[in-house]
């Protein structure tokens, strides 16, 4: 994912919400959230490499990825990091240790954070890894957040703006439906930066200015998909996927997980 904003133990009817869009090439192929047969999991699915930027599972985990933007630094023989979703989702063991076996293994991957959380029970949290700079598991504090590809919290345009939005749909709920449906109109802005305010993150301005969009429209390129996940206090998840081919809304997918 590109854009993900979230809010963790901010709100006193809500345990997590989380917000976010995934952009990517048109051209590769995709199933939209499902549920997995071989794996016990809510999730999308990247046909070419395996993986998922985000999902759920039934023991009230949550993850989602953005890859981390350090062009002289990719390398095509790296791993695909949808596979870490997954991997933190489905693994039997206590979450935090799920995440320091992943964030030990971070150097295999290209640079990429990977926002992680269990939100009910004696191992409630939320937790980010990293890669590949800090290579480490951080707690996330309460509050509201957004990472896109730099670290948690960094000053880029779509980030403050989705801070500040999803802050004000959480203070402005009056249910879970209005919630959601503000939370996906946050999602759905079109709106490009300001030039003083783009980050440099070393490819050409234009295409940085394009991507400075909370939704993207590109040739070839763009927002595919838009997910709002809202977890009550009682620990029931409304999970709502609006898939979007090649830049305009065509189906929506909703599931309910107690």
């Amino acid at each position: 994912m590109c854009l993900i904003a979230f809010a963790w133990r901010a709100h006193p009817d809500v345990a997590l919400v989380v917000a976010g869009n995934r952009d990517e090439f048109f051209a590769r192929p995709t199933v939209a959230a499902h549920w997995w047969p071989e794996a016990p999991m809510l999730a999308g699915r990247d046909l070419k490499a395996g993986g998922t930027w985000m999902g759920v599972a039934r023991n009230g985990r949550f993850a989602a990825l953005t890859n981390y933007r350090d062009p002289p630094n990719q390398r095509p023989d790296a791993p695909s990091r949808g596979a870490l979703v997954g991997d933190f989702l489905t693994r039997d063991e206590a979450p935090l240790a799920a995440l320091e076996r992943i964030a030990a293994d971070a150097h295999r991957f290209n640079g990429f954070n990977l926002l992680a959380a269990r939100w009910s029970g004696d191992e409630a949290g939320l937790w980010v890894v990293a890669s590949p700079d800090a290579s480490r598991v951080t707690t996330v504090e309460a509050g509201v957040h957004a990472l896109s590809n730099a670290r948690l919290d960094s000053a880029w345009p779509k980030v403050d703006y989705a801070v500040d939005r999803t802050s004000a749909a959480l203070s402005a709920a009056v249910d879970t439906e209005g919630l959601i449906a503000d939370l996906f109109t946050m999602l759905d802005d079109r709106t490009i930066a300001a030039d003083e305010r783009l980050p440099d993150t070393g490819i050409p301005r234009e295409t940085e200015r394009a991507l400075s969009a909370p939704f993207i429209r590109m040739p070839g390129y763009g927002t595919r998909a838009s997910t709002v996940l809202v977890v009550d206090r009682d620990g029931r998840a409304t999970f709502v996927e609006r898939t979007c081919e090649p830049g305009e809304r065509v189906d929506e997918r909703r599931f309910t997980i107690d």
